[in-house]
């Protein structure tokens, strides 16, 4: 059976995480996928999404999140971030290795001179320094690895967009593991464009792959994906609403006195709050914690609630979106 080399038409991440999983359920041929989204962070399937990123930082930048597949912790995209996949009809041992679908990358850096190897079970690393972070999972009868590779991306953005506030959360989430971190383009011989890379490593996966093919998808794939997205990947309900049960727990000073939140949150829905602290109330604060359980932890639900529940009979001259801010 031949093998089909794809590039991905799209930067946007919620359509080529989606793309992984149509692969998955509608492609016989093995599948050499490429992408480069624009910024966005991809978390792991079994990860709190909540406790691994910058919230306001993320939200201020209008930053794509999205859950995949594969466990794992989370990872940082941007047009200077290469990602592929190896979507493969086998289901392999889940406990073998990733040395199998990590050749082709470290082969075309090797040659390039950079000492680039696969360092504990998932890394690739120059130097000590982490560079691409590689998942699998068996899904469909077929086996999904996935890595991404670090090229020339803002790291500054990477750092600020993965830095969660961790005294916030208490869960039992899979945490993302902060590691020194690395651009390929900084070790290398002579300047090489992401492009010219890309084109290193397909050709790369074609000597290890002889009979591969490439292959642009169709209109009838692409609106097939797009489907997909729209109703998965794009969601809250998968994105955040996928998250393991957690607490969250957040003081916010100010000039009417501490508020204190304490909220348990199960699979995207507010179970249980409460509100304590030193401000002064007109009413019984057990109303609007009552409110606020049973609905989706979304800050424009929780604007909501507290518009109609009139917050400032509460709290008094506290602006919303402090309050709003304070319960993510």
């Amino acid at each position: 059976m031949n093998m089909l080399s794809i590039f991905s038409p799209s930067n946007y991440a919620p359509f080529n995480i989606a793309c992984e999983e149509y692969i998955l359920k509608n492609f016989p041929e093995d599948v050499f996928l490429l992408y480069i989204n624009n910024p966005s962070i991809i978390v792991g399937k079994h990860q709190n999404t909540l406790a691994e990123i910058n919230y306001e930082w993320v939200r201020e930048h209008n930053i794509p999140v999205v859950r995949r597949l594969t466990g794992g912790g989370s990872v940082f995209h941007d047009p200077g971030n290469l990602n592929y996949s190896f979507l493969m009809n086998e289901s392999e041992d889940f406990n073998r290795n990733f040395e199998r679908y990590t050749k082709p990358i470290l082969a075309v850096l090797q040659e390039l001179g950079i000492p680039a190897i696969l360092e504990g079970r998932n890394d690739l690393t120059i130097n000590g320094c982490k560079f691409s972070g590689n998942a699998k999972t068996n899904a469909f009868g077929k086996t999904l690895q996935h890595g991404t590779i670090l090229f020339s991306s803002n790291i500054s953005d990477l750092t600020a967009a993965l830095k969660p506030r961790e005294e916030k959360f208490n869960d039992k989430a899979v945490k993302s593991v902060q590691a020194r971190v690395t651009n390929v383009s900084d070790h290398l011989p002579y300047p090489l464009s992401l492009q010219d890379f890309v084109t290193l490593v397909r050709a790369k996966v074609r000597t290890m792959y002889p009979d591969i093919q490439d292959y642009t998808f169709s209109l009838r794939d692409k609106e097939e994906i797009q489907a997909l997205m729209n109703s998965k990947y794009d969601t809250w309900e998968w994105n955040f609403g996928k998250s393991p049960r957690y607490n969250l727990c957040h003081s916010l000073k100010t000039k009417v006195g501490i508020i204190e939140f304490y909220l348990l949150v199960n699979k995207g829905i507010i179970e249980e709050v409460n509100i304590y602290g030193d401000f002064f109330t007109n009413r019984e604060i057990s109303e609007l914690e009552n409110a606020l359980c049973g609905i989706e932890h979304k800050p424009e639900t929780v604007a909501k609630v507290l518009k109609d529940m009139e917050y400032k009979s509460f709290f008094g001259e506290v602006k919303l979106e402090e309050i709003v801010k304070a319960m993510f």
